[in-house]
């Protein structure tokens, strides 16, 4: 059985290598890194479409793209790996994946390209600053792991996991969420450079979180992991029913 990690922070990553040695633990599983050779945060679903793509075998059973996470499961499914996954996990990614955070994060993305394969796909992130401590977070992905090959997953979904950056003694449960709303603040910081011309950079703080019951925001407020399923279809078919009133 044959088990695809990737993620968006870059072959090298800590969460990548933890992620990929927990994984091994399942009973006759092959694990395979197949990941960007750098950090693509916020890469989100993009493909490398104007340029030859090359990957770089950095040891057995880990490879390097120079491309994005998106490249990386579509290269790994489609002419690296000797058979077809039967799990993809995307991670362990170092900072929140919650809210909005889903349509830009390389990290959700590698999973749902792996679900437009047809392929169950989990991405699993860390939400917190600082210093993280992976180890929780990977035990919890191989448990989680373990549920979706047994139990599978509907298809077109992803199953995105947030593990608060805490002591696993101060994690207070699981809950399954829903999307929550994730603000940033200020997003457009501007500053002048030397010279005296303006440059920005997309920042604003990583810390504000709305309350929201039910939502992965609240979940981990409540220092809970959060376990949302996103789907690939973004059809609204609520509205949908109403626009084919409309009268155009």
């Amino acid at each position: 059985m044959l088990i695809l990690v990737s993620n968006d922070d870059g072959v090298d990553s800590q969460g990548i290598r933890i992620l990929a040695r927990a994984l091994r633990r399942i009973r006759g599983s092959e694990v395979v890194i197949v990941a960007p050779d750098r950090e693509q945060s916020a890469a989100s679903h993009a493909l490398t479409l104007h340029r030859p793509l090359r990957s770089r075998r950095v040891s057995k059973n880990i490879f390097a793209v120079d491309g994005t996470p998106t490249d990386s499961v579509s290269l790994a499914v489609h002419s690296l790996l000797k058979k077809r996954p039967a799990l993809i996990v995307s991670g362990i990614n170092r900072g929140a994946n919650l809210g909005e955070d889903v349509h830009y994060s390389g990290t959700v993305s590698a999973a749902l390209e792996g679900a437009i394969l047809g392929i169950p796909a989990i991405a699993v992130s860390m939400v917190g600053q600082g210093r993280f401590n992976f180890d929780y977070a990977a035990r919890f992905a191989l448990r989680l792991a373990r549920v979706v090959l047994k139990r599978g997953l509907p298809p077109g979904v992803v199953l995105n996991v947030n593990v608060p950056n805490l002591k696993a003694s101060e994690i207070l449960g699981v809950a399954f969420t829903r999307l929550g709303k994730h603000n940033y603040g200020g997003v457009i910081v501007q500053k002048v450079d030397p010279r005296g011309r303006p440059y920005y950079w997309i920042g604003g703080s990583p810390d504000e979180f709305e309350h929201r019951p039910g939502s992965d925001c609240q979940a981990f407020l409540e220092r809970k992991i959060s376990i949302t399923p996103i789907k690939v279809d973004l059809t609204d078919f609520t509205f949908l029913s109403k626009l084919k009133r409309w009268d155009i």
